[in-house]
């Protein structure tokens, strides 16, 4: 390229910065500047600065359009709980029952719903009976009293399926020594297998 050459492209090129560089300077940021891949600390605190003087930096809080809402993250649903009951029973005396295996999520447990009509008090022996001969006992004091009570095993960890466990309570006459006559042993399996 010849000088002469040279020198007109060289005027060209500083006419269009001229020209150019106020519509850039006033132009409004349209969003964040893009910097080359690879570029160092250094480099980035260099570009920033020039584009922040050229009104190309990061936008302010006035040009920042509000961004729709926040979805919230949908709540884990609580795991369900399954009960699987025998029949209520009662007893001649005045005692009623029905018994249940219940679960929820990993846990399994024993609940016996009772009634007690005898006039005295008895006590319930409730057992919940699992996979491998596991079994887990509780006992609750009735009172003698013609109100609906309940008495349920701890809660424990479920070993193999859930239909697996089996729960049976008894009811006998309380304080009698070792001569307590049994009044009531209610079951949780149902004649058809299936549960409540």
């Amino acid at each position: 390229m010849s000088p002469v050459n040279l020198r007109v492209v060289g005027l060209g090129t500083a006419v269009t910065v001229a020209v150019l560089l106020p519509l850039v300077a006033t132009a409004r940021p349209t969003g964040d500047p893009v910097r080359p891949a690879g570029a160092g600390t250094e480099g980035d605190a260099k570009a920033g600065d020039l584009l922040r003087g050229l009104g190309l930096g990061p936008r302010t809080p006035d040009s920042v359009t509000p961004s729709a809402p926040a979805v919230a993250a949908p709540v884990p649903a609580s795991p369900e709980r399954v009960t699987h009951c025998g029949p209520e029973l009662a007893s001649p005396e005045g005692a009623e029952a029905q018994t249940c295996v219940l679960s929820e999520g990993p846990d399994v447990w024993a609940r016996t719903y009772y009634r007690n009509a005898t006039g005295r008090r008895i006590d319930a022996f409730l057992t919940l009976m699992g996979p491998g001969g596991r079994t887990v006992q509780a006992g609750c004091p009735v009172p003698a009293q013609d109100e609906p009570g309940t008495c349920e095993t701890p809660r424990e960890r479920a070993r193999g399926v859930v239909t697996a466990y089996t729960a049976v309570a008894e009811f006998a006459g309380a304080g009698e020594g070792g001569s307590t006559p049994l009044l009531l042993r209610a079951g949780s399996n149902t004649a058809d297998g299936e549960g409540s």
